[in-house]
């Protein structure tokens, strides 16, 4: 039971980064989208070179979203080795993302505007979102006192007072148990007096001892 529980919490966490990371990228993927075509159609840029400057403003949003709402759990205290983590992966990322726009571009001659916005932004941003999850998660804000999942993963206090609740009522303390224990050495210490006193009192009558004489060793042996 401890243990489906440990599993169920790890799940909850990682579905609740999933949503946040989710969010962030889609606003992240409007930023790229409207840069996109801002450089595109506004001022005649070239589609890869329109895509690398979408992805860039697009990289910087998503950074300031996931560091502070994300992964704002985080450990803070390494923030230049995680700016420059994010963008390394960020720009492999990139890579990604418009390597699929420069071989449909360039390599599979598809080169109108809705050709390149599904190659950029439904294929490459796919594929490079996912690399940059697991990136961003295993290696730029990775929790290392496991301060994010400790909580999830300790058992809940509601749980341990249903436990203790589902105990029997009836089941003795120690103190009690002790008590029980010296009342019944005692009823036993009596039983075997009496036991004794009466295997006395029948070998003291088959050997002919008068009734008084018997009564008085009963009570002395009861004392």
């Amino acid at each position: 039971m401890g243990q489906w529980r440990r599993v169920r919490s790890r799940l909850e966490h990682l579905v609740r980064e999933l949503a946040k990371f989710g969010t962030v990228g889609a606003f992240g993927f409007l930023v790229n989208v409207a840069v996109f075509n801002l450089c595109i159609h506004t001022f005649d840029l070239a589609a890869v070179r329109s895509g690398v400057i979408a992805t860039g403003v697009a990289i910087a949003t998503n950074y300031v979203g996931n560091r502070y709402w994300t992964y704002r759990h985080v450990d803070k205290s390494r923030v230049q080795r995680e700016v420059s983590l994010f963008l390394l992966f960020s720009g492999i990322g990139m890579v990604i993302e418009n390597g699929v726009l420069a071989i449909s571009h360039y390599g599979l001659d598809f080169t109108s505007p809705l050709a390149d916005n599904i190659a950029k932004n439904v294929v490459g941003l796919g594929i490079g979102t996912i690399f940059r999850f697991w990136s961003y998660r295993t290696w730029v804000f990775r929790d290392r006192d496991g301060a994010g999942e400790s909580a999830t993963e300790e058992e809940p206090a509601g749980d341990r007072g249903e436990e203790r609740d589902r105990q029997p009522a009836d089941r003795p303390t120690g103190a009690v148990r002790d008590v029980e224990a010296a009342v019944g050495d005692g009823e036993t210490a009596g039983r075997d007096g009496a036991t004794a006193a009466d295997g006395s009192v029948t070998r003291r009558r088959r050997a002919g001892l008068p009734a008084q004489e018997e009564g008085e060793d009963r009570r002395v042996l009861l004392k």
